[in-house]
């Protein structure tokens, strides 16, 4: 899967092999074995490739875009699929999705909505910890004027 991903993100990013062995420090001769399986970059290589193309290492090594129907996604970003209105409105999120963002049973999320770009769910607690955070820097900010 590595090899698939390098060519994936190198084209996207519209590098050469030259190109991206330059940018790790390394030669094009190792990028083209990475690339056609004959070898595989080792963790120092790997962490450079992250982070050369603003993904995590697990997807840099593991991702298929085959399994998924999806690119590989950049750091930080997630494809969760798709799920099923019900009748009365309930949606069911995705297993992965409340590990990586700590959703629990019971706890409550924020639906936020924008017409023209869609719905967006957050945690309650995570949202209003940031308008705390955001609050507390604006009441700063008119005690100094």
């Amino acid at each position: 899967m590595i090899s698939m991903n390098l060519i994936s993100l190198r084209k996207k990013n519209n590098l050469t092999q030259e190109d991206v062995a330059e940018k790790i420090g390394v030669s094009r001769q190792a990028v083209a074995k990475w690339e056609k399986g004959e070898s595989v970059p080792d963790m120092y290589n790997c962490i450079a490739l992250a982070k050369l193309f603003d993904v995590t290492i697990d997807d840099l090594v593991q991702y298929s875009e085959k399994d998924s129907g999806m690119p590989l996604p950049p750091k930080g970003k997630h494809f969760f699929g798709s799920v099923t209105v019900g009748e009365r409105g309930q949606i069911v999120i995705p297993k992965r999705a409340r590990e990586i963002f700590h959703i629990n049973p019971g706890d409550k999320v924020v639906i936020l909505g924008d017409e023209d770009r869609g719905l967006a769910i957050a945690p309650q607690k995570t949202l209003m910890e940031f308008i705390a955070s955001v609050s507390s820097v604006f009441k700063g900010e008119d005690q100094n004027d």
